[in-house]
């Protein structure tokens, strides 16, 4: 096996430390400070393991003119992402405290701001100052209590995404406000009174630049961050990350391996040394993130585009502990999604006579069956685990929806309905849920490009309630294949941005 080095591991991305004074690092954070001379002094910490922060603190307000509060910040330039989740610690003793995300122009009392705010009682506003001194003005949400957190810098346009874990964000920005250069951003807490300190924790805490508009897709690419999530809470841990692309990490029946593509090629991850090394295709070395492993783990299904394929996408078959490809598909392009429980049969999507259709084929080879034909793309489909369904989405009624039928293709039945594009529908190994990805309505709905705002979402296989699980920046590779942890609990799937 060959060793590879793309990656940092989570100890060299993260700082480990309990406690800070101030000016220390703490985390990805370079600086903690107290704005404004509250009378208690603040503290904060990061948990390694966890991948937590807590910060307490005193302060009169962040209000009127000046503001006094405690602050863990970096600075940050050109246009950039703060994402977290809240939780206060204890009832507290002010139904004004407040926590949230922030960024400062400078560390005086009166800097220009812009602030994410979630107060004690749930008032809920994007709050901002202009210039020094100036009186705060807010734009007040109508959600109360939200505890996902998202700010955005792009130009001078700021805007504030906030959600109860579970639902989609709500949304507000305020545009041609100039911060200035190299802005204080961060985590702050503020009680409302200084008589006391108030506490509170921050968990899937990251900053990040987003993607120029000018960057073309393809050609350049933004760093990754490969993540583990426990579905059941939400909480996620990045376990490595790299400055170029990777993608679409499988699991492992024996929850050791993530198996991920970069670069063309295939590569092992191993979580308890957190360590990749490459997976042997051979010849195939321009796969991309269409890999699949079957139920048992002793094979995995790639997609090469091969020379005397023009470079269209073929289906191919490798042993688990890599080999010489075995190829599948004799039309092109196909694009592979799944295996039968029983490993007989392969399932891709191909293009063939200009539309986009799901095939299932033999594991020798052979004809294709086709099993969809309505006009738009059907893509990404999946058996579930006792053989009785294939899941997939189709963009045939519109926006893309994830839909279920039987193995042989009849019985076509959509099973989501809302006015977003949902994409790569996951069952998990217990055969009660799905997870999928979802793109924006602005995004076209037969398109799942690089760096967008996207979601996680849930839902049980049946159909019924469907429950965001992640907020993140990301797309294309984030979640094409199948990434459930083997007992059901967790998924695995890769964030984006400059990481910094």
């Amino acid at each position: 096996m060959v060793c590879v080095g793309i990656f940092l591991t989570v100890n060299l991305f993260f700082t480990n430390l309990i406690a800070q004074i101030p000016g220390a690092k703490v985390g990805i954070f370079d600086n903690f400070s107290d704005i404004g001379s509250p009378e208690l002094p603040g503290t904060a910490s990061f948990s390694e393991p966890l991948q937590t922060y807590r910060l307490s603190g005193s302060g009169s307000n962040i209000w009127f003119g000046t503001d006094s509060f405690s602050f863990l910040s970096k600075k940050m330039g050109g246009d950039f992402i703060l994402q977290t989740r809240i939780r206060f610690i204890g009832q507290g003793h002010e139904l004004h405290r407040k926590t949230g995300l922030m960024v400062r122009s400078s560390k005086a009392p009166d800097s220009p701001v812009v602030a994410c705010t979630i107060h004690g009682d749930g008032l809920t506003s994007l709050q901002y100052r202009s210039k020094p001194g100036e009186i705060m003005k807010e734009i007040k949400f109508t959600i109360s209590g939200p505890d996902v957190l998202q700010l955005e810098k792009k130009g001078t346009t700021y805007t504030m995404s906030v959600a109860r874990f579970g639902e989609i964000y709500q949304v507000q920005k305020i545009d041609s406000l100039d911060l200035g250069a190299d802005l204080l951003t961060g985590l702050f807490i503020c009680s409302h009174n200084n008589k006391f300190s108030e506490e509170v924790e921050f968990s899937n805490t990251l900053t990040y630049n987003p993607a120029p508009d000018n960057m073309v897709q393809y050609k350049s690419y933004l760093g990754s961050l490969l993540e583990i999530m426990d579905v059941a809470t939400g909480h996620r841990e990045v376990v490595a990350s790299t400055p170029t692309s990777l993608q679409a990490p499988n699991w492992t029946p024996d929850g050791k391996t993530l198996i991920y593509n970069s670069g063309g090629k295939l590569y092992n991850f191993d979580l308890a040394t957190r360590t990749a090394s490459v997976l042997n295709t051979d010849f195939a070395d321009k796969n991309n993130n269409d890999h699949v492993l079957t139920f048992d783990g002793k094979q995995i299904g790639i997609s090469h585009s091969p020379e005397e394929s023009k470079g269209q996408s073929v289906v191919y078959s490798v042993p688990i502990n890599g080999g010489v490809p075995k190829r599948i598909t004799a039309n092109s392009p196909s694009y592979f999604h799944g295996w039968s429980p029983d490993s007989q049969f392969l399932l891709y999507t191909g293009e063939r006579n200009g539309d986009y259709d799901i095939y299932k084929i033999s594991k020798d080879g052979g004809k294709e069956v086709q099993l969809t034909n309505t006009k738009g793309l059907d893509d990404g489909s999946e058996y579930s685990p006792d053989g009785k369904y294939i899941f997939f989405c189709s963009t045939r009624t519109g926006r893309m929806q994830v839909w279920r039928m039987e193995p042989d293709g009849k019985n076509q039945t959509q099973l989501t309905f809302d006015d977003l594009n949902n994409w790569f529908p996951h069952v998990s190994p217990d055969n009660k849920w799905l997870v999928f990805i979802t793109f924006p309505k602005e995004v076209p709905a037969d398109k799942h490009p690089f760096y967008q705002r996207v979601y996680l979402r849930i839902m049980p296989i049946e159909g019924g309630e469907v429950k965001t699980i992640a907020y993140l920046y990301g797309g294309q590779g984030t979640i094409n294949v199948p990434s459930w942890s083997p007992d059901s609990k967790k998924i695995a799937f890769v964030s984006n941005g400059n990481f910094n």
